[in-house]
């Protein structure tokens, strides 16, 4: 198996808008919402307007104090304005740490004192919401808001005009970017990246934009806080493609962005491209220019990619499916196609990337991995991020000398080389073979549900959590019908959609969701 090899340059978020712009000015940035940071520049900007208002932001920073090295949380409403921000941080040499506006209150408080005073970057509705604390001034260095003005804050928008300042490159060791993990087993951890180890990241993704004819629109639709945002920007802007960021999820709202702007890359998590299906009979046809889909952070299930593949016009569209950890970027990847999807084994995640990314499996117990017994997925890759935050020996305890990585997944791997993702090891219940591998089936077979998630009952038993579109009642008949072949579940629990806790990247977070099931048994006795 080929070694990995290290980066031998650095992705540097501050920069890459000024260096796009100086080639590819007029380039299109569109937006499907307004920017509190920034009123009036939205929703259409072009390279060189990006870059002038990272340019400008950066300046606001500096003029408010922020200097090279410091650490600078942005924690606000979603928007694109984040990415302006940790960009602006960037330029001047600070390190943004880019905190999930789904945060509660508490978890971000706790990782502020983790960080140790760092600047906080926010906005009148966090203040009045997740950030009503009392302890708050004593756990920031200075609080920063991007929009009014409230006693105890710097007003960013008081400082526009602020003298432009030089930019900063850093070394590419040094601690350039901070992001966190999803948070599904307990508050996040805090991933320091390196403009090294971002370019590790950068690099299987951008094998995958080169498939992009020029000029033909991106469409993101993905976590503004995830790694995966400033390495987008750093794919697409040097190639000057033009693209466009979306915030709401929304079926029609999709719909009607799509019929406008007729993109021919859209990336998005599993989890929207699964709302999205019902938009594949739409009369818009919103996905008829669509040639590439791809799904990062999570499996997606086989019948989405069919539906999604056939709402496209274009001449064999294809699907890629992505595979990675937040510690360590992309790591397998495969293709489907409108002939491969429905029959795709969705456990199925695909293939290491040559020089960039490999993988083994460890076993657990004694036993030999193998799809009856799947093992430990332990991986290397270029984008291995340098540490925890504030958790080092956490971090050490997690990659042995050789620098394999022990994410807590478990898997195997086939004869072909494909590694099949089973679960996470926290997420196992003990007589399903794959929870996942049961929720693909089911959605297959019951095209009426929109989310299925199963989850270890109280006595360890199989318990499903489901969710109808349109939140119709289930058909019990049905029901039993499709999992008549599984070992015996407990009643289905129904939900609607929208009250599964997820992540900023839109996983179900499980144990907390067993925590709100057992919580609500609890109060019901």
């Amino acid at each position: 198996m080929l070694p990995i090899t290290p980066s031998d340059t650095g992705i540097h978020m501050g920069l890459v808008a000024e260096r796009a712009a100086a080639r590819y000015p007029d380039t299109a940035i569109t937006l499907d919402h307004e920017m509190p940071l920034l009123p009036g520049a939205g929703p259409e900007l072009t390279f060189a307007s990006f870059a002038d208002h990272i340019d400008d932001v950066a300046a606001r920073l500096w003029a408010a104090g922020v200097r090279t090295g410091e650490h600078v949380a942005l924690y606000k409403t979603a928007g694109f304005d984040i990415n302006i921000l940790s960009c602006a941080v960037s330029r001047i040499g600070a390190v943004p740490v880019q905190l999930s506006p789904g945060l509660d209150g508490a978890s971000v408080l706790a990782l502020l004192d983790r960080l140790g005073q760092p600047y906080l970057v926010t906005d009148l509705a966090k203040l009045d919401a997740e950030l009503a604390d009392p302890t708050l001034p004593n756990l920031a260095k200075e609080i920063f808001v991007v929009a009014g003005s409230r006693e105890g804050t710097v007003s960013l928008a008081d400082l526009a005009g602020a003298p432009r300042q030089a930019p900063v490159e850093l070394g590419l060791d040094e601690p350039a970017l901070i992001t966190h993990t999803s948070g599904t087993t307990g508050l996040p951890k805090l991933l320091v990246h390196t403009p090294r180890t971002l370019h590790g990241r950068y690099r299987p993704q951008a094998k995958l934009f080169d498939l992009v004819r020029e000029h033909e629109t991106v469409a993101l639709h993905v976590s503004y806080v995830h790694s995966r945002m400033p390495l987008a920007l750093a794919v697409l802007l040097p190639r000057g493609v033009p693209f466009l960021v979306m915030d709401d999820a929304d079926p029609e709202k999709v719909a009607e962005l799509f019929a406008r702007t007729r993109p021919a890359f859209v990336e998005s998590a599993p989890n929207s491209f699964m709302e999205w299906e019902e938009l594949a009979d739409d009369p818009r046809r919103p996905f008829a220019n669509v040639k590439y889909f791809s799904s990062t952070f999570d499996a997606i299930h086989p019948g989405t990619m069919h539906r999604l593949l056939h709402a496209s016009d274009r001449h064999h569209p294809v699907f890629y499916q992505i595979y990675g950890q937040s510690e360590t970027g992309p790591l397998v990847g495969r293709s489907f196609t409108r002939e491969t999807a429905l029959g795709a084994d969705g456990r199925c995640q695909g293939y290491a990337f040559p020089a960039d990314t490999k993988f083994r499996l460890v076993g657990r117990d004694g036993e030999a991995p193998s799809k009856e017994h799947p093992g430990y997925i332990e991986v290397q890759a270029a984008g291995r991020v340098l540490t925890y935050f504030g958790e080092g020996e956490r971090y050490a305890k997690q990659v042995d000398a050789d620098g394999w990585w022990r994410g807590m997944d478990v898997g195997y791997r086939t004869e072909e080389g494909c590694l099949h993702l089973l679960d996470r090891e926290v997420d196992v219940v003990p007589t399903i073979h794959s929870t996942l591998e049961f929720e693909d089936t089911v959605l297959g077979r019951l095209p009426e549900l929109a989310e299925v998630v199963l989850l270890r009952g109280p006595s360890d038993e199989p318990l499903p959590v489901v969710c109808t579109r349109g939140d119709v009642p289930l058909d019990a008949e049905r029901w039993r019908a499709a999992v008549a072949d599984f070992p015996a579940l407990a009643e289905p629990v129904l939900m609607p959609l929208e009250e599964l806790p997820r992540t900023a990247t839109m996983k179900v977070q499980r144990l907390e969701l067993t925590r709100r099931l057992r919580e609500r048994a609890g109060e019901g006795a």
